[in-house]
């Protein structure tokens, strides 16, 4: 009898293994740096030479290990950090397979030197993953392994690797994600002989911040502090008006261990809301501590993915703590002159958490227009009451908000009172106070005004239906009919009941009450779309759709000119918002220019 089934050898397996552990050089040195972290290290040294490629190596002053463990370390799943199946579901170190450094060592050369600090310590060579040599080297307590010429005998794996540059960036995101995690820790980072970075060690997140991001947006992130039975969160979200096209800048860290996480990232813009614009992402490094037994870290070889299973509590508490944390915040982004850079520049410290006394102007008096300081008289009510009602809330489904004394809203005081002094190209409302001149988008106030009167009104209203004089009368593709018919029962319970009348052609002979007039088409093409991408109908997404259209639609435009009154009452208006610095759509409203500012283009203070 021929076999057909046989055991590969560890050489093979670990060239197999090799291929999911280590993809490129930066895996190597998460690896290798999760191992040090492990160790108990507060100091981690990366010298690497043509970004990995020829050489990386990784010294610590961590634990280190005897001669008996240096050897077994290399062997397939040995491991110091599971005994049992316990132990699995409550995993609170890094690394735990036992993979990475048999895998590693058998697709290069790799030696290592590590010690105890208690006697000799021990120098182990490998090649392809079987051990050449072994001597005794010097005392320092902790570990440095080198790995040179990577998948030189896997050639097709390395014809894979990219531009130096390439491998390089990848490194780099890597150090500064595991800097970030564990601002501890003492990174020092070397390529090609030259200091890539720094970090000091000292614990203030803050200050890594600096190191990955630079000081401006640094100077820019807010502090946020919640815990739960469950979850301590913690860490720095930037202002809505430091955002990036990539959702690279977004950092989630669970219990120390850097990971990538879709959900956990939308959660996190979920808390800004409306506060983004559109296709624009936050920069932000969140440290989530939980209970190991509620995450499990087990589910992919690169140990990037988790599962949680309290996730829905976890998001919800993410995003209501980023939340909470802008309405007590003004949001109003502020205007710097930037300062020609000087020949030389020195910057010895840096001191995040001690105010920087701005600098005093000369002495001389500026007196703003007497305005400032008396309240202005109040034009007719009347007259400002039409003109204004006309431009800002034209009739639609819902009664308008009257406007009287006693029937308005109180204003939340998130913004400063302001008083018109003109417009600029029929765009933007000038304005001042006694902090300076503010310039305020016409349009995107008052789309944030009408949104948050439509989606107040839209959340109010019952599922009842709307039966209808004339039926709507629809024509889908082939594939949105299958949903459609597939998703009935799902439409039906919002309120939508889809009659055949043709071939992919259905009409609606009611709809359900709160579907704003103008906008019935719209919204009923939405939910198809829904249902297709996610085959669920998300009633309260589709409002906030709604409303945010509603809005946008329905709001002065550019070029549309505002008489003093009408100017007066949309500030006024607007101060009365909930989240009054950014449109729904997440354009800024407001622009301020502080008076020190104003005075320093001018020349009045140097």
């Amino acid at each position: 009898m021929i076999m057909k089934i046989f055991q590969m050898p560890d050489s093979l397996a670990n060239k197999i293994a090799a291929g999911e552990v280590v993809e490129r050089p930066a895996s190597v040195v998460k690896e290798l740096i999760e191992n040090s972290i492990d160790a108990n290290s507060t100091w981690i040294k990366v010298d690497i030479t043509e970004a990995g490629l020829q050489s990386i190596r990784v010294t610590d002053n961590g634990n280190g290990m005897s001669e008996e463990d240096c050897e077994r370390a290399f062997l397939r799943h040995a491991t110091s950090k599971i005994k049992n199946e316990t132990d699995l579901f409550h995993v609170k170190t890094l690394g735990f397979r036992g993979e990475a450094l048999a895998s590693i060592a058998a697709v290069s050369r790799l030696s290592v030197k590590t010690s105890q600090g208690d006697g000799a310590g021990t120098f182990l060579k490998m090649q392809g993953g079987r051990e050449v040599e072994k001597l005794k080297s010097d005392a320092r307590q902790g570990t440095e392994i080198t790995v040179e010429d990577l998948f030189f005998n896997t050639p097709a794996r390395l014809k894979y690797m990219k531009t130096i540059h390439t491998e390089l960036g990848h490194i780099t995101d890597l150090l500064n994600r595991l800097a970030l995690s564990h601002p501890d820790i003492r990174f020092e980072v070397i390529h090609n002989g030259k200091s890539l970075f720094k970090t000091s060690g000292s614990g203030d997140l803050l200050q890594v911040v600096s190191h990955v991001y630079g000081m401006n947006v640094a100077k820019k992130m807010l502090p946020i502090e919640h815990e739960t039975l469950d979850f301590k969160i913690e860490g720095f979200i930037a202002k809505p008006e430091v955002t990036r096209a990539s959702r690279n800048y977004i950092s989630t860290i669970i219990n120390g261990r850097y990971i990538k996480s879709v959900p956990l990232s939308k959660a996190i813009k979920n808390g800004y809301h409306t506060l983004l614009p559109i296709g624009r992402n936050p920069i932000a490094v969140i440290s989530i501590t939980m209970d190991p037994i509620l995450v499990d870290v087990n589910v992919h070889p690169t140990k990037l993915e988790v599962r949680f299973s309290k996730d829905k509590e976890l998001f919800a508490a993410l995003e209501e703590t980023i939340r909470n944390t802008f309405r007590k915040t003004s949001l109003i982004p502020e205007m710097e002159q930037k300062e020609p850079k000087p020949e030389q520049s020195v910057q010895n410290t840096i001191h995040f958490n001690d105010a920087q006394p701005e600098p005093e102007p000369q002495k001389y008096e500026w007196h703003l227009d007497q305005q400032v300081h008396e309240k202005r008289p109040e034009p007719d009510t009347k007259k400002r009451i039409k003109n204004y009602q006309n431009d800002i809330f034209p009739e639609d489904r819902f009664d308008e908000p009257v406007l009287s004394e006693k029937a308005e809203p109180e204003p939340t005081n998130r913004i400063p009172s302001m008083y018109p002094i003109g417009q600029l190209h029929g765009t933007y409302i000038l304005a001042q106070n006694e902090n300076g001149l503010y310039m305020v988008d016409q349009h995107a106030a008052q789309e944030r005004i009408k949104y948050e009167f439509f989606k107040k009104k839209l959340g109010k209203t019952i599922n009842e239906a709307q039966e209808l004089l004339i039926p709507l009368t629809f024509e889908f593709s082939k594939q949105e009919a299958i949903f459609i018919e597939a998703h009935k029962e799902e439409l039906e319970k919002v309120g939508l009941f889809f009659e055949t009348f043709g071939n992919q052609t259905y009409i609606i002979r009611s709809h359900p009450n709160w579907f704003p007039k103008g906008f019935e088409e719209e919204i009923i093409r939405e939910m198809i779309d829904q249902i297709m991408e996610s085959e669920k109908v998300n009633v309260e997404n589709i409002r906030e759709d709604a409303a945010i259209l509603m809005s946008c639609k329905r709001s002065i435009k550019a070029n549309h000119y505002l008489n003093q009154d009408d100017m007066f009452r949309l500030l006024e208006d607007l101060r009365k918002s909930t989240d009054p610095f950014t449109c729904p759509h997440g354009r800024p409203i407001i622009v301020h220019f502080s008076s020190y500012e104003l005075e320093k283009m001018f020349k009045r203070v140097m």
